[in-house]
């Protein structure tokens, strides 16, 4: 018989939203899903980034991920909104700041 493979040891940490950052978030999401502009999301936790991202249909390419890298703390933001190409649209430490970018354009103009 085949000995049991050991267990590697406890698991590495990996990178998540905690429950405040994941309500900002949420609840711009339910605004924009309000809109009908955003129609699905996906959450990723990696070990060292947790990605939030936004779909305007289930079978696409992302619109919008939000990353959190708290490796970045103490440089240029742990928090960043990529667009769709990759281009980095808003980093920053303040979640709320940072989402504002995306806030703008649920904005419009009503005739």
């Amino acid at each position: 018989m085949n000995a049991p493979t050991p267990f590697p040891g406890p698991a590495a940490a990996q990178v998540a939203f905690h429950r405040t950052e994941l309500a900002v978030i949420l609840s711009l999401y339910g605004r924009f899903v309000a809109a009908g502009e955003w129609r699905d999301y996906g959450i990723s936790h990696l070990k060292d980034v947790a990605v939030f991202s936004v779909f305007r249909r289930t079978a696409e390419h992302p619109m919008y991920r939000i990353e959190k890298r708290p490796a970045l703390r103490l440089k240029q933001g742990q928090y960043v909104v990529l667009g769709m190409e990759g281009q980095i649209l808003k980093r920053g430490n303040d979640l709320r700041q940072v989402l504002r970018v995306l806030e703008r354009k649920l904005i419009r103009v009503v005739d």
